[in-house]
């Protein structure tokens, strides 16, 4: 019987917290039980097991920085909207590291959660409403896409591991990235006849 009160999101809540705490790879069942004051088999009535419960963290992950870039892009287009979407996925990136983490690498996640989370939808929308803005198509949309992807992911993974020890302050070289994004995004070169593939 499953213990009152305990559900999958109260369990993928306490396994989020203990993420950003100690890092996803350091999550257990064990460690979440323990957090949540059972034993570890209540939590199979709620999750299948750890790769479960990481693709509920990477899909919680997702919703809430989803929500937090809408929100931060609302009402705002050009590099004002870019800078907007940068600023809110650094922030959530640092305030919420491990629950980051599983947006970043391969879960599998089942596919009836999938379809009901609205973050991952939402967020391909946002991302490709901002590339539009700049005049962008296919499939120069995807590139764009994988070139934003790759600058801030690269920018908070190198933050968050010590990686930018220069005494120039990283806020600094994270504004001129995303003046350096904004130009590229208005200058996109042309996709040449035969790289569409």
């Amino acid at each position: 019987m499953a213990r009152a009160g305990l559900t999958a999101e109260r369990v993928t809540v306490a396994a989020a917290e203990l993420a950003d705490e100690t890092g996803l790879d350091q999550v257990t069942m064990a460690q979440v039980a323990r957090r949540l004051g059972v034993k570890d088999a209540s939590l199979y009535t709620h999750v299948r097991g750890l790769e479960d419960l990481r693709g509920r963290i990477a899909l919680l992950a997702a919703d809430e920085k989803t929500l937090r870039i809408a929100e931060a892009m609302a009402g705002r287009a050009g590099k004002d909207a870019l800078v907007a979407y940068a600023d809110a996925w650094r922030e959530y990136a640092h305030a919420h590291p491990g629950r980051y983490a599983a947006t970043q690498v391969r879960i599998r996640i089942d596919p009836e959660l999938a379809a009901r989370a609205p973050g991952p939808r939402r967020a391909v929308q946002l991302t490709y409403g901002l590339l539009r803005g700049y005049g962008l198509a296919e499939p120069d949309l995807t590139d764009a896409v994988r070139l934003l992807r790759s600058t801030f992911h690269g920018f908070v993974a190198l933050e968050a591991a010590g990686g930018f020890a220069h005494e120039r302050a990283p806020q600094r070289s994270w504004r001129r990235a995303l003046d350096a994004l904004h130009t590229l995004l208005e200058h996109w070169p042309t996709t040449r006849e035969g790289d569409s593939a």
